[in-house]
């Protein structure tokens, strides 16, 4: 792993400009916060900020990822076989949307997708990595198109009145991309799976 990945002070560092942006997004807009507010909040200065990231659309970027990638951890997710996965992944993008902090209007003018649907496409990836697929399938291709079926699901959601519960939008979302997999490679999601199942690669 790079330095950058492990070293504690570049780490704590970069939590607090994720906080501090965090904190930020509850008091204005996301275009009249300046860098030079996101690092005196974190008690860091202007030239700190720059050795991690280039504007702070990167650090949005980072910190949506960062808690993202946290929310699906909690989820309990792993990639060893085929029960729950994708709608666990689906609960997480509508949870995330539901849990990040600022006003709805102005959620609905950040480039999350730019965030969340890489951290997806990355989870459907290392599943892809253990499975057979059908000869003219690009592992790629279907890991991005299943990342922005799933993120477009539940942004529509996230963006509707009176929207119906979490979970059961997640299941809507898991019956509508499963037969993206299924084309794929004849038996389903093959490899991913929350822990304490044991079903065979091909259970759907």
């Amino acid at each position: 792993m790079s330095e950058s990945t492990t070293d504690p002070r570049i780490l704590r560092s970069r939590r607090m400009l994720m906080e501090s942006l965090a904190k930020l997004l509850t008091q204005k807009e996301f275009d009249d916060i300046s860098i030079q507010e996101i690092a005196a909040d974190a008690t860091l200065n202007r030239a700190t900020f720059y050795l991690h990231y280039p504007d702070k659309n990167a650090l949005l970027q980072a910190m949506t990822a960062d808690r993202f990638s946290a929310l699906i951890a909690r989820r309990g997710l792993s990639f060893t076989n085929c029960d729950g996965a994708l709608r666990a992944i689906a609960l997480g993008v509508c949870d995330y949307l539901a849990e990040t902090t600022g006003c709805p209007s102005q959620l609905q003018k950040m480039p999350l997708e730019n965030s969340i649907v890489p951290v997806v496409e990355g989870m459907f990836r290392k599943g892809a990595s253990n499975h057979q697929f059908a000869p003219a399938t690009d592992p790629d291709l279907l890991a991005t198109t299943a990342a922005w079926a799933v993120f477009g699901a539940a942004r529509r959601w996230f963006q509707t009145p009176n929207r119906i519960p979490a979970e059961e939008m997640a299941a809507k979302i898991e019956t509508m991309v499963k037969p993206i997999f299924l084309s794929a490679t004849g038996s389903g999601l093959g490899v991913l799976q929350r822990p304490g199942t044991n079903r065979s690669p091909s259970a759907v």
